[in-house]
């Protein structure tokens, strides 16, 4: 182990902890989100869903979860909700009754065009440039990508 590696993993302050900045910038995040998305009724979790939708059209919800990385016991209650509120409607594909599918409905759809804005709002908020946005992106992605790797073989490596 490297003497950085010694120091990070030493240490057991608050300050130091990774999982921490994460987790402070994540719930600081959602509330910048939070009165945007109250403008029009939705919560943060069931706008994801909608950019899924938005972006990729119908979908069944195996890959809206795939897509947001939500198991289907966390995913269903939002569906319900968004059906509820006529933003979405679901149904069983004709070609494989077993495949749910969700499409937005014309309210739904609508929608995208009262909070198009949001993105930018956002990044307003964030006072970065386009720049570290880009590299704060790809690091997240290549932390996420890295404990996922990292997992899977601990996790093969503890069933052996």
């Amino acid at each position: 182990m490297s003497t950085e590696q010694t120091a990070i993993s030493d240490s057991l302050r608050l300050d130091d902890q990774l999982c921490f900045e994460l987790y402070a910038a994540s719930r600081a995040l959602t509330g910048v989100y939070r009165p945007l998305l109250d403008e029009v009724g939705i919560t943060y979790p069931q706008y994801l869903v909608l950019l899924v939708l938005w972006e990729n059209g119908p979908s069944s919800i195996k890959e809206i979860g795939a897509a947001l990385q939500l198991d289907y016991g966390t995913l269903t209650p939002l569906l319900k909700r968004l059906e509820g509120m006529g933003l979405v409607a679901r149904r069983r594909r004709a070609d494989d009754e077993r495949t749910v599918e969700v499409a937005l409905t014309d309210e739904g759809t609508a929608l995208r065009e009262r909070i198009k804005d949001t993105p930018v709002r956002i990044s307003h908020a964030l006072s970065l440039t386009a720049a570290e946005i880009g590299a704060l992106r790809g690091l997240l992605r290549k932390v996420q990508t890295n404990i996922v790797r990292y997992t899977a073989t601990s996790t093969a490596t503890n069933t052996e």
